[in-house]
């Protein structure tokens, strides 16, 4: 009797069940659909993984509907005017293009488009060592180290810190990093991003002398200025030079002081009603 009354309930559960979902179900489709409809722009985004300098064709972009309240600012909408115009930064895929990441129109793509205005990008022939082992690679930045002789004494022969803070535009024909940024690059010539200036003082040190790429922590922004090093200094025969001595004071001719007079102890003598003073030497 007692399985009977359990067998009962829970048909019954099962059944109240699958009545209330069935009717859960009927409720739900019958619900009306609400779409929410987002307002979206074209935007014109990379079509694959495109390299620093590339110039853009038809195939690398597309446009698509980007929501328009996240558009980035200065992104393009059309694709005419993102063809034919270099890259002056790598962007991955789907990026959405922007106009400060182009280089103007008929500018041409390659190395040109990238160096800043007022810049000059100088080449310097380099090998595994004055490479640093191949670790100077697009991006870093190095400061270098001129070796020359002055005279025709090698005694004069100086080593001077020349440029600092110098920028890699360049290694070899690649104008950025590996995607294994720990990876050396193993190259015969470095491009860097220099002034005026510098690229004359980068110039002279390359064909009077030799010249040492020293690599640099990106974070350090430091400018130290070095009086340089010659052979004699560094084997520490030379003395360092002394400080000029100040200018000699004249000495003011001084009146010498009288010379003092001994003092002499005084008594006093009374003899009846009479008084005198006697000096005792």
């Amino acid at each position: 009797m007692a399985r009977i009354r359990i067998f009962t309930v829970l048909v019954i559960a099962l059944t109240a069940g699958g009545v209330l979902a069935y009717g859960t179900y009927n409720f739900l489709q019958n619900q009306p659909v609400k779409t929410v409809t987002v307002p979206t722009t074209p935007v014109v985004v990379a079509g694959s993984d495109l390299q620093l300098g590339v110039l853009l064709k038809k195939d690398d972009v597309m446009v698509v509907e980007w929501p328009a309240k996240n558009v980035p600012e200065g992104v393009l909408s059309n694709m005419d005017d993102a063809v034919n115009r270099g890259l002056l930064a790598p962007v991955v895929k789907n990026e959405p293009l922007l106009d400060a990441k182009l280089a103007p129109r008929d500018s041409g793509a390659g190395l040109p488009p990238v160096i800043p205005q007022g810049m000059r990008a100088v080449s310097v022939r380099v090998n595994d060592v004055i490479a640093v082992a191949g670790y100077v690679l697009p991006g870093t930045r190095v400061d270098v180290l001129a070796t020359a002789t002055p005279t025709d004494d090698r005694a004069d022969t100086t080593t001077k810190l020349v440029l600092s803070n110098v920028q890699v535009l360049a290694a070899g024909t690649r104008l950025e990093q590996n995607k294994d940024k720990a990876k050396p690059m193993q190259v015969t010539v470095v491009t860097l991003l220099v002034t005026p200036e510098q690229s004359e003082r980068l110039a002279l040190a390359s064909t009077e002398g030799k010249i040492q790429l020293a690599l640099r922590n990106p974070l350090d922004q430091s400018a130290p200025e070095t009086p340089g090093v010659k052979p004699a200094m560094l084997l520490g025969s030379a003395k360092p030079a002394l400080p000029p001595r100040p200018p000699a004071q004249k000495r003011v001719a001084s009146t010498p002081a009288p010379a003092e007079l001994p003092v002499f102890p005084v008594v006093e003598v009374i003899r009846g009603d009479k008084r005198a003073t006697e000096v005792v030497k």
